[in-house]
């Protein structure tokens, strides 16, 4: 049987194994949760400010309360469904000495870690859903696209906004074969995706310069593309592009993956990893 159909032949399993990992370790997961509320309170910042003073974009439109409310809502969801935490989890198999196990198994790594992160997507959902409901109660939904092709564009951007996260953290978790660790290096990529990404402002109201610098680096793509697809920034017409070039960037940063995970294996077995 071909390495392919193994993998899909185990993939199930994978899964399930994930979903009873995500169930058993449910105190970790809250953590994990507590430590991504930024938009809640960004939410009430961005809402007081427009109180007191008028917030538009360049195009002349006006960001009220409730624009805000329902910008940060939903950004709070997209947060959950399109993270990853692979680059910590190679970072500690590699100190610990547990990818030298990992490496003599069947599976390729990185289709488990991969199947590990959407395996406690269940998860994360449940925690999104007093949200969903919020977005009920607040008349947000109201913004929200209000057709199927819109809503089948938002799951595509949803899931190359993951592959783009995803395969950056197996990108910088594959540095440390390399270094001693590679946290400091996802710090600043963290730094990078808080003022490029739309995570604490929305775009629209940033400086011209500054929203000119984001189209072109992968933390809209990866995070700001799908949160603007759910809150209704884009028209078909719009959003096809858009998302060309975010599934270009869900390329170039699984080739960079892959390309670093094969070196740094090689070095790690080299030295007896």
């Amino acid at each position: 049987m071909s390495a392919v159909g193994r993998t899909l032949r185990a993939l199930p399993t994978m899964m399930k194994i994930g979903v009873s990992e995500a169930i058993a370790y449910r105190a970790e997961m809250l953590v994990w949760v507590l430590s991504t509320t930024m938009p809640f309170i960004n939410m009430a910042l961005w809402s007081a400010v427009s109180a007191y003073t008028p917030v538009t974009t360049a195009q002349g439109r006006t960001y009220g309360s409730a624009d805000f409310v329902t910008y940060f809502l939903c950004a709070f969801i997209v947060r959950q469904i399109v993270s990853s935490w692979a680059s910590w989890e190679i970072n500690w198999e590699v100190r610990s000495g547990a990818l030298s196990m990992r490496l003599l198994r069947p599976m390729h790594p990185i289709v488990v870690y991969g199947s590990g992160n959407l395996a406690a997507l269940p998860m994360r959902l449940l925690v999104t859903f007093p949200v969903v409901v919020l977005l009920f109660i607040t008349g947000a939904f109201a913004k929200l696209p209000n057709t199927a092709s819109l809503w089948a564009l938002w799951l595509l951007s949803m899931f190359g906004g993951w592959l783009v996260t995803f395969f950056i953290n197996i990108a910088i978790g594959s540095l440390s074969l390399f270094m001693d660790s590679s946290i400091k290096v996802m710090d600043v990529w963290l730094a990078g995706f808080f003022v490029f990404s739309g995570y604490s402002f929305p775009l629209a109201i940033a400086p011209s310069w500054l929203s000119t610098v984001a189209h072109y680096m992968p933390y809209r793509y990866q995070f700001g593309l799908p949160l603007e697809m759910m809150t209704g920034a884009h028209d078909l017409a719009s959003a096809l592009p858009l998302l060309a070039t975010q599934w270009g960037w869900v390329t170039a940063t699984g080739v960079l993956a892959v390309a670093l995970w094969t070196f740094g294996v090689r070095r790690f077995q080299a030295f007896g990893g």
